[in-house]
């Protein structure tokens, strides 16, 4: 069994956090899913310019920065990095729904939807 390239198996100093509640569901994804971590993106989209993109980690890129935080590796690229340093994501259940919340302070500004986010 081959181990996924963990850019020098070296760990970037924490610029990201997680809350227990989203290691926790981030490793049951990961149980169901695969992947070696939480990959951590922005993407120009939106009314207020740009969405946060969450998904599995596959692999770590040349240009990718893995941080560990809770147990749970975090792998955010170069252009992502500066929009999300700082940033403690939390899993919370509103009403019927579970969502990844983001508190993140490069946030100017936010869309009345939730769904776009503008930075400094």
């Amino acid at each position: 069994m081959s181990t996924p390239n963990l850019k020098s198996t070296q760990m970037d100093t924490p610029s990201v956090h997680l809350s227990r509640s989203a290691a926790l569901r981030v490793e049951e994804f990961m149980r169901v899913d695969g992947g070696i971590g939480l990959r951590l993106g922005v993407r120009r989209t939106g009314c207020s310019g740009w969405a946060y993109e969450v998904g599995l980690a596959d692999s770590v890129a040349e240009n990718d920065h893995v941080f560990e935080d809770q147990g749970v590796k975090i792998v955010i690229d170069d252009k992502a990095l500066p929009f999300l340093s700082g940033t403690t994501i939390d899993f919370v259940q509103q009403g019927l729904n579970y969502n990844f919340e983001f508190d993140n302070p490069n946030v100017k500004d936010a869309c009345g939807c939730g769904e776009s986010v503008t930075f400094d």
